[in-house]
């Protein structure tokens, strides 16, 4: 998942005592567009594309709902990034389907321009943390398998750095042996469903595949007492009911939307 915008994520739990007893009673919402900050409201966590909101945007968002979270990818960059221009003499490959490049963690001046922009969202901007995006990149079936340690290296640091830092891993299930010591949650894409980058078609995943996904989820929930939170495709209102049918029965929190998440969800 890579914004090529504005990237929002909004996930809640049916919580109360927040913000003069305000109530969360939505989960998850992912949005790739401008928004006013005022518009949200009563979300517990609300991730962002930093860059696109001032310091003064971000107390907004921090007094209207409970975490405020940024959006970074570790493993690659887009091309229409800020600091791609100072990043892509170290990268190692492209990523035709998000038209962005692979980084090399391992790379110091590539690692130091990441910690930099975790400074800016944390210092500059006031967020409570970070979405990290592009995890899986340095799992068993990714590019960079074997940067898996400079991977672990950097979040050591970040949380040296930031001991309070919210992070949010997306996908890496099977590296989170690794990871789970430094994230807070765990986000995971087409569990249920499965977009077909090819087509263009939306669709429900293979049933014993979505199975299998969920029970390895399960346990990584089970064994290491780690959030986990569904981000699921859909572009009907039909196809939407048939992926609440399979989740549901989780309680995990969901979003479900466009693939290109640049508007809020709608569904014909």
């Amino acid at each position: 998942m890579q914004p090529t915008k504005l990237f929002v994520m909004v996930f809640s739990f049916l919580l109360g005592g927040f913000a003069s007893a305000q109530e969360f009673k939505n989960e998850v919402l992912f949005c790739y567009g401008d928004f006013y900050p005022e518009q949200i409201k009563g979300y517990q966590t609300v991730v962002l594309e930093g860059s696109h909101f001032s310091k003064a945007d971000i107390e907004i968002l921090k007094k209207q709902n409970k975490t405020v979270l940024g959006y970074i990818s570790l493993g690659e960059v887009n091309s229409d990034a800020a600091y791609y221009d100072s990043l892509k003499e170290f990268t190692l490959g492209k990523n035709e389907i998000w038209d962005s490049y692979i980084l090399d963690l391992e790379n110091h001046y590539t690692s130091e321009v990441l910690l930099k922009l975790f400074n800016e969202a944390m210092q500059t901007k006031g967020l409570d943390g970070l979405f990290l995006d592009n995890v899986d990149n340095y799992g068993p079936y990714g590019p960079t398998p074997e940067k898996l340690p400079a991977l672990v290296s950097f979040l050591v640091k970040v949380k040296e750095l930031y001991p309070e830092i919210y992070l949010l891993q997306n996908a890496g299930v099977f590296i989170t042996d690794q990871t789970q010591e430094y994230i807070n949650a765990m986000a995971i894409e087409s569990v249920a469903s499965d977009y077909n980058f090819k087509t263009n078609k939306y669709r429900l995943r293979n049933f014993k595949e979505f199975e299998e996904q969920l029970e390895r989820l399960k346990e990584i929930h089970e064994q290491y007492d780690l959030p986990i939170i569904l981000i699921e495709y859909a572009d009907t209102k039909k196809l939407r009911s048939k992926i609440l049918e399979r989740i549901n029965p989780t309680s995990w929190p969901y979003f479900i939307g466009g693939i290109q998440l640049q508007k809020l969800p709608e569904f014909k």
